[in-house]
């Protein structure tokens, strides 16, 4: 796994720049068991303005592969984010570790429902699906109740 550490010491201010790569060991040291795979390129602009302020720039881009809600097969969804990061460093200049900031800035950029584009998902798993929904009608008309269905609906 890539460290994602900048090393604030013995340079004075400006810019520099840093690349990284987040793949699934790195997700893995998270703990993440959501995302199966990923290849994620990770370019960081540092600008340092002495030892008042440094300022991070992430580029993330890449894709990540996590189950599908709908079938639980993999889908690969692409990622891409520009999040910045400020450190007021003080006195003491240190080290930067930005592993928790790109973990949390991918995992955040992934979209709430994760499927598969239509059509895409694992068929027999949508077989089972839609047969399961057509029981739950055909249930739910056989059910005593079914007459009481429209009571309060407006005359």
């Amino acid at each position: 796994m890539d460290s994602f550490i900048i090393p604030l010491n013995g340079w004075a201010a400006g810019e520099r720049k840093f690349r990284f790569h987040a793949d699934t060991e790195f997700f893995q040291k998270f703990d993440n068991t959501e995302i199966l795979d990923a290849d994620v390129n990770v370019e960081i602009r540092v600008t340092k303005e002495g030892m008042q302020k440094v300022e991070a720039v992430l580029h993330l881009q890449g894709t990540v592969t996590v189950p599908c809600n709908r079938c639980l097969e993999p889908v690969v969804i692409p990622v891409e984010a520009n999040p910045s990061e400020v450190l007021a460093p003080g006195e003491e200049e240190v080290d930067w570790d930005l592993s928790q900031a790109v973990y949390d800035y991918v995992c955040l950029s992934l979209p709430l429902q994760r499927v598969h584009p239509e059509g895409e998902c694992n068929p027999d798993t949508v077989r089972f699906l839609s047969r399961k929904e057509r029981g739950d009608e055909e249930a739910a008309s056989s059910s005593p109740f079914a007459a009481l269905k429209g009571l309060f609906d407006s005359k």
